[in-house]
């Protein structure tokens, strides 16, 4: 989708990409840099985000950052500035999930982590961007979650999280719009990287969540298929990209209905009631 007819070529453009020591940010950094942008590369994994960057070349940079940190993002995007001479793209891509825990058991650092790494993390990495952004014209990519509008049991601080990305997005591409620049909500099912299967294929638990979505909600993308909907949406301007788009796509229109109806059921649902109290047995054991 994009505003009026206006392509958005990222060839000769600066990007920067959060969470990109591996998984989607590696993926769309080596996407970008293959069309032709010089990309700066954040993430608090030093030596992985340093590795990423030599693998790409002069046109890279890496930043070793904590985007939970306000003062050491907003330095990072100075030090992207300095070096490159401009931001045109900012993707706001870092993230966590926090361990199976209802919100009755949950430990508030726990919340505490993943709202400052998904949520306040993407204010902090946008923020200090957006002069430049707008003087460029450019484009800032939130990466929120096909999970913003799907139930939370067990994970409702990870829901809780990508439902505000939504609307820091969607706030944002409507801010923008009068000084030339855009924004877009980036939304994706399951995608095969280390932290899903750390979180689903490797947990009792979380393999019995996620036997509870049903086809095509339950289909996974690798971590190149979602770095290319992202690349793609930035040079159509998109004011929103889900993928996979099977499934997701018509549940992402209709949410307000369906989720009346699925949250009726889940509540319901005696596999569900089974979940939850394992869930808060494990967490109390």
């Amino acid at each position: 989708m994009t505003i009026g007819s206006r392509r958005y070529n990222v060839d000769g453009k600066v990007v920067l990409i959060t969470g990109a020591a591996q998984g989607i940010g590696r993926e769309l950094a080596n996407i970008l840099h293959a069309r032709g942008a010089s990309v700066a590369l954040v993430d608090i994994d030093r030596a992985g985000v340093a590795a990423a960057a030599t693998a790409l070349g002069p046109r890279a940079l890496p930043l070793a950052a904590d985007v939970a940190d306000r003062e050491a993002m907003r330095q990072a995007i100075a030090d992207a500035v300095d070096h490159f001479g401009c931001l045109n793209v900012v993707v706001a891509n870092a993230g966590v999930v926090p361990r199976p825990a209802t919100l009755r058991t949950l430990d508030g650092r726990d919340f505490d982590r993943v709202i400052d790494i998904n949520l306040t993390g993407v204010f902090n990495t946008v923020r200090p961007a957006l002069d430049h952004v707008v003087t460029a014209r450019g484009h800032v990519v939130v990466v929120s979650s096909c999970a913003a509008f799907a139930p939370g049991m067990a994970g409702a601080p990870y829901m809780i999280s990508k439902a505000g990305v939504e609307q820091l997005g969607r706030a944002l591409r409507v801010e923008l719009a009068p000084f030339g620049a855009t924004a877009g909500v980036a939304y994706f099912g399951i995608v095969d990287t280390a932290m899903t299967h750390d979180t689903l294929d490797r947990d009792d638990l979380g393999r019995a969540l996620d036997e509870l979505l049903p086809w095509p909600l339950s289909r996974r993308i690798t971590a190149a298929e979602a770095a290319r909907a992202v690349a793609d949406g930035i040079e159509q301007r998109a004011p929103r990209t889900i993928a996979p788009a099977t499934g997701w796509g018509p549940y992402a229109l209709l949410r307000g209905a369906v989720n009346v109806v699925l949250d009726t059921r889940l509540a319901r649902d005696p596999r569900v009631h089974d979940l939850v109290r394992a869930v808060e047995a494990r967490v109390r054991s």
